[in-house]
């Protein structure tokens, strides 16, 4: 437990750092729109950019290549935290997932509901409250420090997972172009051919990789949105090591000893000693697992220069209230499903599943502690601005639901600090 506690700390570390960042990019994109750089921006992020690849030539504006293209690895990093809580962490058994899978499924279904009953006659928009930005969400309980419960860390990095993972179903099966079904035969073939990497005990990284661009042309080509390729991909990496750790400490003991014997006067190492290093580099590769490793890596990369980029070159918006008058009726939906959707889904589900015995409430976890993770899951930010851009392609509704989403965010992260700060106190 102590040992899950640390690594979740320099998780959440990264997070709260990830989140300030964030920030600012979305600061600085406002800025810069209703700058007298703003025409130079919008011309920035709608500049055209093609590829050619044996005769399938796939062209999008410099947004679209950082929504489609960029955001598939960030997404390829969910699938991958995704895929290791169900096998090994929070989610990985039916006691430890019930929990936060049923506040999870509340947290996505009542802010949907407010929305729709909102538009019935347009619901298109109903993924944009269901999502949560975890970035920010960890950042604000990470800068409350010791005030914030440990326990509600970790529920709410679970939640978080299956929160993801309802985005992604969400955005696979609604948010959709016209369907082409005849590149489904090529995306499936390739998906078999990574897959089977997986069942011959393939740990390198790099086929998997590269396969994986493939994969993400042709769920491109289909219509489906070419993220989903990163979260298939995710799922076909392999969890476990080529050797066990026991024989990796054994071989490095050799090797270290044989670096040792070999110590001499000259001042560089000799060959003896760089086969040593080699040989323990080589072990070194096999025995961490590869999906951890990829996790790894993508993390740096997605939280401090994917999701800020997506942030600027997404976030601007003209400081225009006009727009909320004519949308008023999607944006009350966003706005009242973060704010008052999140936490009452959340504590609702949970608190009726528990009352008839469905799942359990973790003991270190109280009820207002629940309600005010309710309140921070509201923060919807950049996940709720990549859903509004599949959801709508009327820039007037788009900049309109921006403002919603920031000040649902701001609210609802405002909130939800005052409730952890009662609870402290209490």
């Amino acid at each position: 437990m102590i040992q899950k506690l640390i690594t979740l700390e320099k998780f959440i570390n990264k997070e709260a750092l990830s989140g300030i960042i964030l920030f600012i990019a979305t600061v600085a994109a406002v800025i810069v729109a209703n700058s007298s750089l703003g025409q130079e921006y919008y011309d920035l992020w709608h500049l055209p950019l093609g590829i050619n690849l044996g005769g399938h030539e796939i062209s999008m504006s410099l947004t679209y290549w950082i929504d489609d293209g960029l955001m598939a690895l960030f997404f390829l990093m969910v699938g991958l935290e995704i895929k290791r809580e169900m096998l090994i962490g929070e989610l990985s058994s039916v006691s430890k997932a019930a929990f936060p899978i049923v506040a999870a499924i509340g947290g996505m279904l009542i802010p949907a509901l407010i929305y729709v009953g909102f538009n019935t006659d347009n619901p298109y928009g109903f993924g944009i409250p269901m999502a949560t930005d975890i970035a920010f969400a960890l950042g604000i309980l990470m800068l409350m420090g010791t005030k914030v419960n440990p326990a509600l860390k970790l529920f709410l990095v679970a939640l978080a997972v299956v929160d993801d993972l309802g985005a992604v179903l969400v955005v696979a099966t609604v948010y959709t172009n016209e369907i082409h079904a005849e590149y489904f035969l090529h995306a499936g073939i390739i998906y078999a051919l990574i897959w089977g990497l997986n069942i011959k005990g393939v740990k390198k990284l790099t086929p998997y990789l590269i396969l994986g661009i493939g994969l993400w042309i042709y769920i491109h080509a289909i219509g489906i949105h070419a993220t989903i390729a990163g979260v298939l991909l995710a799922f076909a990496i392999p969890i476990n090591s080529k050797i066990d750790e026991k024989k990796f400490i054994s071989e490095s003991r050799k090797d270290l000893d044989d670096f040792e014997a070999h110590i001499d006067d000259i001042p560089i190492i000799n060959h003896h000693q760089i086969d040593s290093l080699e040989n323990i580099g080589y072990n070194y590769d096999k025995v961490q697992n590869p999906l951890i490793r990829l996790e790894h890596n993508l993390h740096g990369l997605s939280a401090f220069f994917i999701m800020p980029l997506f942030a600027f070159s997404n976030a601007g918006v003209l400081i225009d209230f006009s727009g909320i008058n004519e949308n008023l009726m999607i944006v009350l939906g966003v706005v009242l499903g973060l704010v008052i959707g999140k936490p009452v889904g959340i504590l609702g589900l949970t608190y009726l599943a528990s009352k008839f015995g469905i799942v359990k409430k973790p003991d270190e976890l109280s009820w207002s502690e629940i309600l005010a993770v309710g309140f921070i899951a509201g923060i919807g930010f950049t996940m709720s601005i990549f859903i509004t851009h599949l959801a709508f392609v009327d820039e007037s509704i788009i900049a309109a639901v921006k403002l919603a989403v920031f000040a649902a965010s701001f609210i609802a992260a405002l909130i939800g600090v005052v409730l952890l700060l009662r609870v402290k106190k209490a």
